[in-house]
């Protein structure tokens, strides 16, 4: 898997598009009759909205 050669952090707009489209990805591959989140993705969806906050 090819990796991205620079560290440059990327801008909030961009952040957030890709933030998005994996929420609606998420969306389409989890069942809607249990809506709880594993931990580890929980606790990933609130660093998430944490850093956005930030911005």
């Amino acid at each position: 898997m090819p990796t991205a050669s620079n560290n440059e952090p990327l801008d909030g707009r961009t952040s957030r598009s890709i933030c998005k489209a994996i929420g609606e990805k998420l969306q389409q591959s989890m069942p809607l009759e249990n809506p709880k989140l594993p931990d580890r993705l929980a606790q990933l969806v609130a660093e998430m909205r944490r850093r956005d906050a930030e911005d």
